[in-house]
């Protein structure tokens, strides 16, 4: 199915909970909603059955943090009976010695995870907490239980953790994880530019010097242009920000809040079309299908020039 600007919708990204056991320097903190008013595993595999009806392939849970819900396994295990080309999640890794084979083994494809640092002190700078220690050792556990390929996502902070990718860079490279390295994006607790002057680091500069280093260099054309740089048996990607054209022109995903309202576009929240009423309220198949259409229908490009 296409949006009316000739835009194929593959992906579906559902945010299972905003709740999260950190509290990092960059999160935009959404608020806390109460778990009781979380999507429920049956209401998200009705979710899911629409969503593969209208032909989405692509399956992406993140949260928060997608792994405090308790009912994850069972919530990947339902995924996995509707046989979607791809389910992956998005997580900080410190519940993933916990779940991480038991999540392989209902359905999980792969997982990218948070993780900005290998230093416990900038870790801690960064979230607040202690669990670095936990966080490597679920990445690793992730990696045993054969979850391929696992993605490492470090957002760049200067004067923090700016100086370490090289570090994380090697760790990556000896089991064969891929490193994205994430442009800060500005927050928007912030009510001038203090948070950025202090923290944003211009990209441009570590991508030249990637450059001189890769092998080989590959452009994914559908994905803003992102480059991907191939070091020593490595893989780097930099991923900018999303406020571009080439963002909203490939852009193939709708995504779903905690709460089940459809969110048509990324950057917008002022067209949320609810989806969860209308299943608690024993809406038809049918009746569902026609509110993705509306969804889909009512996407338009952000940045349309």
């Amino acid at each position: 199915m296409k949006d009316n600007y000739d835009r194929p919708i593959i992906s579906l990204r559902i945010s299972l909970t905003n709740r999260c056991n950190l509290d990092c320097l960059y999160c935009h903190h959404d608020g806390m909603l109460p778990s009781n008013l979380e999507m429920t595993s049956d209401e998200i595999y009705r979710i899911l059955k629409i969503a593969k009806k209208i032909g989405i392939t692509k399956i992406r849970y993140s949260g928060g943090e997608p792994l405090i819900r308790k009912d994850i396994v069972d919530i990947i295990k339902k995924t996995g009976t509707l046989n979607f080309k791809d389910i992956s999640i998005t997580t900080n890794g410190i519940l993933l010695n916990q779940y991480a084979q038991d999540l392989k083994d209902a359905g999980l494809n792969r997982v990218n995870v948070s993780f900005d640092t290998l230093n416990p002190k900038t870790y801690k700078k960064i979230t607040t907490k202690n669990f670095l220690k936990e966080a490597k050792s679920g990445i690793l556990e992730g990696y045993k239980a054969g979850l391929d390929p696992i993605k490492i996502n470090m957002v760049v902070m200067k004067n923090i953790n700016n100086n370490e990718i090289m570090d994380m860079f090697n760790f990556c490279k000896e089991y064969n994880f891929v490193l994205q390295l994430i442009e800060l994006l500005k927050s928007e607790n912030c009510s001038d530019e203090s948070f950025n002057n202090e923290y944003h680091v211009d990209m441009e500069p570590i991508e030249k010097s990637l450059e001189k280093l890769a092998h080989k260099i590959k452009t994914r054309n559908f994905m803003q242009d992102r480059k991907k740089y191939f070091i020593d048996n490595g893989e780097i990607e930099v991923v900018r920000p999303m406020d571009n054209t080439k963002f909203c022109e490939n852009c193939t995903r709708l995504r779903i809040t905690p709460e089940g309202k459809i969110k048509p576009c990324l950057l917008r929240n002022d067209n949320l079309i609810d989806i969860i009423g209308p299943i608690r309220n024993n809406a038809t198949d049918e009746e569902l299908e026609k509110i993705f259409i509306d969804a889909i229908n009512n996407r338009e490009p952000f940045y349309d020039q």
